[in-house]
């Protein structure tokens, strides 16, 4: 089996060509052998050269909600009263950049999931991410 090395974006082109043409491939095959190292090379040169974007806010609650079985009530300690809670997850408030401190500090979300650098602007001017 000859492979190659991904160093540029040419490279990525044509492994993710030759991958498409393997993807009928089965295991333990030469075929699928090829694919399995491609795929590994080419998830390598993404993680490398293509970072995944952070999620939305919103979003990362949701999902830190979803994987330690929370419901909206647990966030009271660190949103406030239960309908600001229910304003937030239904993007109805901004989250407050105090609001997202705490829940960092609290649950251990990860910040720059909370708080995202170039944060969409309202008509305004004001950043969405408001300021408490």
């Amino acid at each position: 089996m000859t492979v190659f090395a991904i160093r540029g974006e040419r490279d990525h082109r044509r492994a993710l060509r030759e991958i498409e043409t393997l993807m009928d491939a089965r295991n333990g095959t030469p075929e699928g052998d090829r694919l399995d190292v491609l795929a590994t090379l080419v998830e390598a040169y993404e993680a490398a050269h293509e970072p995944m974007p952070l999620p939305d806010p919103i979003e990362a609650i949701r999902f830190h909600m979803e994987q330690n079985g929370l419901v909206a009530a647990d966030l009271v300690p660190f949103i406030g009263n239960r309908n600001r809670v229910y304003e937030i997850l239904h993007r109805r408030r901004p989250l407050t950049l105090r609001m997202a401190w705490q829940l960092h500090a609290g649950l251990g979300i990860p910040a720059e999931s909370l708080i995202r650098a170039g944060e969409a602007r309202t008509a305004h001017g004001r950043s969405k991410l408001a300021a408490e």
